[in-house]
């Protein structure tokens, strides 16, 4: 097939041998199936800021640290170089937080590099080769959800440990092989020591995956996974071979009326975002 001009750079560079053929179009990034030498792997293109769809970026940048104060205060003013340099630190940010969570264990797709917007990443595939399907188009037995839960969770649990939360995890941003649960999607990925909004949206990614396998085992539905883990973190006690119950005890100390309607108006805020992404998602 013909060539996308934003992959052309990474083929004179002898990265990617040949286009295979597109993977999917989203409104956040358009994604190919490539070859490079041997391998088959897939090239993400991010799209232009004012091409995406993801409107609450700002929630999601707080707590990054810029690479130097020069750029860092270009950013903040928001002129036309700080913009540029946001751009490039949204895209760096998904291969970073790919590289750092492959470490900890995470299960992510490796990551080979990000080449002026262009990431270069593993091609998730099943037993027989072809792509991995999402969390969202197979339907599981409780036995498969209760063991992929479990996964997720630990996963989410690795992932806080290494210092992130994914930020925007549900089912259609988890792929199937032929070994369970792989997590893809981390442009957002949020820092979960620096972020004021770090907890509900831990929360938030918690609840999602305990709701989707909550369909197919409804036992999972009352645990609470989230609360236990960031009461762990928040304390300095969780590492990542913590063994999780899924129950927590409720402060009975009055609730602070101010901020618990704060949270509301943003969980709220959230989940219209999130129904709108899901949306996309099924009519892309």
């Amino acid at each position: 097939m013909k060539i996308p001009k934003r992959i052309q750079p990474l083929v004179d560079e002898g990265l990617v041998d040949e286009v295979l053929r597109p993977l999917m179009s989203g409104k956040e990034a358009d994604v190919f199936v490539v070859r490079s030498g041997n391998e088959v792997r897939c090239a993400k293109i991010y799209k232009e800021a004012e091409k995406r769809s993801f409107k609450q970026a700002v929630q999601y940048r707080e707590g990054r640290k810029g690479r130097n104060s020069r750029r860092a205060r270009a950013m903040e003013k928001g002129s036309k170089f700080g913009r540029n340099e946001q751009e490039q630190a949204w895209q760096n940010a998904e291969v970073d937080a790919l590289f750092r969570l492959a470490y900890a264990g995470v299960r992510v797709p490796q990551p080979y590099g990000c080449f002026d917007g262009v990431l270069l990443m593993e091609l998730i595939t099943d037993e027989q080769g072809f792509v991995a399907p999402r969390l969202n188009d197979v339907t599981l037995t409780a036995e498969q959800a209760l063991a992929h839960h479990k996964v997720v969770m630990k996963d989410v649990q690795r992932m806080l440990c290494a210092g992130l939360i994914h930020g925007d995890l549900s089912e259609f941003n988890v792929l199937l092989d032929s070994c369970g649960p792989v997590i893809i999607d981390l442009p957002q990925a949020v820092d979960a020591a620096a972020n004021n909004n770090a907890k509900r949206m831990l929360e938030r990614d918690v609840n999602n995956m305990t709701q989707y396998y909550g369909q197919f085992a409804p036992e999972l539905l009352k645990t609470k996974y989230a609360k236990e883990m960031w009461a762990l973190f928040e304390s300095g006690k969780l590492n990542p071979d913590s063994e999780l119950t899924g129950k927590f005890k409720e402060s009975t100390k009055a609730a602070d009326v101010d901020s618990v309607l704060a949270e509301i108006e943003a969980a709220f805020d959230e989940e219209q975002e999130r129904k709108e992404r899901i949306r996309e998602a099924v009519e892309g």
